[in-house]
């Protein structure tokens, strides 16, 4: 089959790879029909991640159709599905309390070690994404190995078009757990670094749980007047002080929640994020965390901070005595996919939640090198690539 591999920085490449096999009871072969490229596969891309190996098969936002299964999966033959990112048994403590990107058997044993040395315990399994999260093969490829199929996958009907149910796989749960984590009550003023795909998505979800005012910070103006198309007022920091202006809209309280949905590779020149661009360049320190820090001085005493932003390992800088003094609540995590897929389906269906506006570029799947680049290099025009297999085509 084809598949987009892994070689470096700056390299990946479609190459012809072995197809997938059934290798536990529970498991399924979707052949693939839509795969995206996610904001997060950048920082792979960028070379941040670590744990990846020349030759890894990347993707974890796809879909499609059921072609194989094992003697306990609940799926059949020709079913469409979404498969989430997050790989979860269903049966172990986490995943009983609903805690699925917590799951303690998604990640195999022999990966658990490198988990456990860089964050004191092991997380859960991700499609295509190190394998310090599992190794698992990813589905920017014509076909995939599901584990746990009888946990992960949603059903979706026939007849409804993959770009409007695709991004169940991730980022549409993302968005809407980024604004629950947020704790949003009606009338609130909720503030989003941030107008990629999790965090427009963020923006409606704010919205559709009550809140007053959305107020998005970005730089690049498509991004913008997309978040502004849903009604947020935005603040562009490459021409305003966002803190100083946040202050101002707020009547000096700041917004009663943020939502960091930026992540390890902030731009700026603030700075702070020229001092982490520094240490990142000279292995220092991993992660540029400009956005969480203006995040957490701009809440109001007293309010919530929620960070679906990837952030991968050490940080200096980071205002703690800010968090603490101002009794701000901080949650984050990966997404707990599974809990959000049914309600979420129901409501893309009923077209409560709008999905394919984010898509700027659907390319075949050949053509995922290119997709990368373009996704990389011209951020304010390409917001959402989508890549479609030959099964898509017919």
């Amino acid at each position: 089959m084809k598949a987009l591999t892994w070689h470096g920085k700056h390299d990946v490449r479609v190459e012809t790879v072995d197809d997938p096999e059934i290798l536990n009871p529970r498991d399924a072969i979707i052949r693939v029909t839509s795969t995206a490229i996610c904001g997060s596969d950048l920082h792979l891309y960028d070379g941040y991640i670590p744990t990846m190996q020349k030759g890894d098969i990347l993707g974890h936002e796809f879909m499609g159709e059921v072609v194989e299964t094992g003697p306990k999966s609940t799926l059949k033959k020709g079913q469409r599905v979404v498969v989430p990112f997050t790989i979860s048994c269903g049966s172990c403590y986490h995943c009983g309390h609903r805690q699925y990107s917590a799951c303690e058997n998604g990640l195999p044993a022999d990966n658990q070690d490198i988990a456990a040395t860089a964050y004191g315990q092991p997380m859960a399994g991700l499609f295509g994404y190190s394998h310090m999260t599992g190794g698992y093969s990813g589905g920017q490829a014509e076909y995939v190995r599901v584990p746990f199929s009888d946990v992960g996958p949603i059903v979706v009907p026939d007849g409804v078009d993959d770009d409007k149910v695709l991004f169940l796989s991730d980022i549409l749960p993302t968005g809407w757990m980024a604004a629950e984590n947020a704790e949003i009550a009606p009338g609130d003023i909720v503030a989003v670094w941030g107008c990629g795909p999790v965090g427009l998505f963020a923006v409606q979800s704010a919205f559709i749980m009550g809140a007053a005012r959305v107020i998005a910070i970005d730089h690049f103006p498509t991004r913008l007047a997309l978040a502004k198309r849903f009604g947020a007022e935005v603040i562009n920091f490459e021409e305003t002080n966002v803190h100083e202006a946040l202050q101002d809209m707020t009547g000096g309280i700041g917004p009663d929640a943020v939502i960091d949905a930026v992540g390890l590779e902030a731009h700026g020149l603030s700075f702070d994020n020229i001092v982490d661009q520094i240490k990142v360049s000279t292995f220092m320190d991993t992660d540029r965390t400009h956005s969480i820090r203006q995040a957490i001085f701009a809440c109001r005493k007293g309010g919530r901070v929620s960070m679906p932003a990837v952030y991968g390992g050490y940080v200096d800088k980071f205002p703690l005595g800010a968090l603490m003094e101002k009794g701000l609540t901080l949650k984050t995590g990966q997404t707990h996919v599974q809990r959000y897929l049914e309600p979420l389906l129901a409501a893309v269906l009923e077209d409560k939640i709008d999905t394919t506006f984010l898509i700027s570029h659907r390319l075949p799947l050949d053509q995922a090198a290119e997709g990368y680049k373009m996704f990389h290099d011209q951020q304010n025009d390409c917001t959402k690539v989508v890549l479609k297999t030959e099964a898509a085509r017919g």
